[in-house]
């Protein structure tokens, strides 16, 4: 008898009131080798640096800011003294490293690639070295180091679209990853030209999207000015999910559940083993202005 491969359902994952809060049950193995610094076995971390006047009252940034922005989140996941350090804690001059920022719908904002380019090559890298690795085309066989720079926001075809979605185009065919409400987002990152490869997930949380679009509703926008980071990336978009859920909240004076619900997040723990979608082993380390944090 042929034996069945095993379909990943809405049912599988919508329990209870998981379709409208998602629940607090978001981990899996660890996925990376290792574990960051303080990192207890089989918990995760997650950093969130934020700064209240990295963006003025018209949205521009202030990149000398974001520039000590990123080095805070850097040494903070690293554990080393300095930006450098850190970076050559993460990559090495040797390494191809691709760049796989949000392109559409919230960007990753210029000044934040910019920043994080200017201080890879500070840090040794090689210009050469450095790669845009976001696209359907990109030859990821040379690439040795994957950095995920998603924005933040809400999506229209999978409840979120940050860190799990954010390989969407590795996959060849976007299409196929969105039936079963995106359940299968999480497969693309076990790809062999993809798998183990990310060394850092950094998204962009200065100007977040709490709703799905496809076009932006300003109403929906709020100045977070932040950077969100880790190397577990279920970690990061459960903690993500918490901030986007608890502004919709906010925003409504209610529960304001997303549609359709996005359970890419839970089925990357539960079937793709990609890491930690349980909350209360999620480690959440805050610096910087602490007002409407969200967590």
């Amino acid at each position: 008898m042929k034996k069945r491969t095993p379909v990943v359902t809405r049912r599988d994952f919508i329990r209870g009131t998981v379709g409208a809060t998602l629940g607090a049950t978001l981990l899996g193995p660890k996925w990376l080798k290792g574990k960051g610094p303080g990192q207890a076995e089989g918990r995760s971390s997650v950093f969130i640096v934020r700064d209240q006047h990295v963006m003025d009252t018209s949205m521009n940034i202030d990149k000398s800011i974001l520039e000590k922005m990123l080095e805070q989140t850097l040494t903070k996941v690293t554990g080393k003294n300095n930006i450098k350090q850190a970076w050559l804690g993460l990559v090495n001059p040797e390494d191809v490293i691709g760049l796989v920022p949000t392109p559409l719908m919230n960007p990753t904002h210029d000044e934040l690639i910019e920043v994080i380019k200017e201080t890879l090559v500070s840090a040794g890298i090689p210009p050469g070295n450095i790669r845009d690795a976001q696209g359907k085309s990109v030859d990821l066989d040379p690439i040795t180091a994957l950095l995920c720079l998603p924005g933040l926001k809400a999506h229209w075809l999978t409840g979120i679209g940050t860190t799990i979605k954010n390989y969407i185009l590795y996959s060849g065919a976007p299409r196929n990853y969105h039936h079963q409400d995106s359940a299968k987002l999480g497969e693309i990152w076990n790809f062999p030209q993809v798998k183990g490869k990310t060394r850092l997930i950094l998204v962009d949380a200065l100007h977040p999207v709490c709703d799905k679009g496809p076009q932006v509703d300003p109403r929906y926008r709020w100045a977070y000015n932040g950077l969100i980071a880790g190397t577990d990336p279920v970690a990061v978009d459960t903690v993500c999910l918490k901030i986007i859920m608890a502004q919709r909240k906010k925003l409504r004076g209610e529960p304001w559940p997303l549609s359709p619900p996005p359970i890419c997040v839970e089925a990357a723990d539960k079937v793709y083993k990609l890491g930690t979608s349980n909350l209360k082993n999620i480690d959440i380390h805050t610096i910087g202005w602490d007002q409407d944090l969200l967590i």
